[in-house]
């Protein structure tokens, strides 16, 4: 979607000047760079590109289709939400953006909060629904294509450890720039120093590699996911005094080890996933036509597309899902006071912050 309001938003990404619109693409006034319109969004990127990219700009990580269809918040997802829920508190009125929105989910997911939601992201990887209901830029987080102070409010999810450290300090001040001083960024990613807690975790995470060598689960895509995670944080500090040198500050924070929500995810909801991938592929394999290999990409998007055409069609399966996603907020409800890696963030744009 593309609507009025987005048009008065952007601007251009590398002068800054206003765009204006024509039958099919948009011309900056000051530099003379016209933009073409995706379908659905608009394509707002540099000129010069970052040599410093993130994964999910490969097609491969998408193979499964999980960016295709949106499905209600479930699981690690789920709890996430309802973290930016409770943390940011969107608003009818407010103007917010989702830096780094991915396939947009989120933004349809909080669509109903009344709330002008943009999502901005360096991949065109949206949902069909997002798409058709949302307003959507292809853009990079370095140079935002948008007016100073635009925005009442923000989130990114899962965005800071993919960055250097320069570019991080590039993201933090191009959110400080287009949020207005006031204005509050919810931010959900981990810092490299963990709690004791985190041993847990590993043992999970280790049972999990066991169980797929010996072909139950499959984490080739998760492995693909967090391949380029750089990781730019030491620790707590270290965020605080990142943020800070941008123009904000943090005025709430919780810790998240995923203890149950790893068990769940990483291990059960895999197994059911590779399982429901192979009773699927058998299904559909016809004559002599051979059945995709366990491993395939054609299998996980089988799985992927069959859980959720269930989801969607409600019943008893998306009122288990929900009761599990409400299991694993304890989480946060028993270890959220507990300095570890993973964190939830409330960051406040600071008033008088020299730009």
């Amino acid at each position: 979607m593309i609507s009025d309001t987005l048009l008065q938003l952007v601007c251009c990404p590398d002068c800054r000047g206003r765009l204006t619109a024509d039958a099919d693409a948009l011309a900056c006034g000051s530099c003379g760079r016209r933009f073409a319109r995706g379908p659905g969004y608009l394509d707002l990127r540099p000129a010069d590109a970052f040599t410093e990219t993130t994964r999910y700009t490969d097609e491969a990580l998408h193979a499964d289709a999980r960016h295709e269809m949106v499905s209600p918040p479930l699981l690690q997802a789920g709890v996430r939400q309802w973290m930016l829920r409770r943390m940011l508190a969107l608003r009818p009125g407010e103007r917010a953006l989702d830096f780094g929105c991915g396939s947009g989910r989120s933004l349809v997911w909080n669509a109903g909060s009344g709330a002008s939601l943009v999502g901005v992201d360096v991949a065109p990887y949206f949902a069909h629904e997002a798409l058709e209901g949302t307003d959507l830029v292809l853009g990079d987080l370095r140079r935002l294509p948008f007016g100073d102070g635009v925005f009442d409010k923000g989130y990114a999810l899962d965005v800071f450890e993919h960055l250097s450290r320069e570019g991080l300090a590039s993201v933090l001040a191009e959110m400080a720039r287009v949020v207005r001083p006031g204005g509050r960024v919810f931010v959900y990613s981990h810092v490299r120093k963990n709690s004791p807690l985190a041993r847990g975790l590993r043992a999970i995470n280790a049972l999990a590699r066991g169980l797929e060598r010996v072909g139950l689960i499959d984490l080739k895509r998760e492995r693909l996911r967090k391949s380029d995670h750089l990781n730019p944080l030491a620790d707590i500090p270290d965020l605080e005094r990142t943020v800070g040198a941008a123009g904000f500050r943090i005025v709430q924070i919780r810790y998240y080890t995923p203890l149950v929500g790893a068990f769940i995810e990483n291990v059960l909801m895999r197994m059911a996933e590779k399982a429901l991938g192979r009773w699927t592929s058998r299904k559909r394999t016809r004559g002599d036509a051979p059945a995709p290999p366990p491993d395939s990409d054609a299998e996980a998007r089988a799985a992927r597309l069959a859980a959720k055409r269930h989801l969607a069609r409600g019943g008893a399966l998306l009122r288990t899902l929900q009761a599990v996603t409400a299991l694993m907020t304890i989480d946060v409800r028993l270890f959220g006071r507990i300095r570890t890696g993973p964190f939830f963030a409330l960051l406040e744009r600071v008033p008088d912050a020299s730009r």
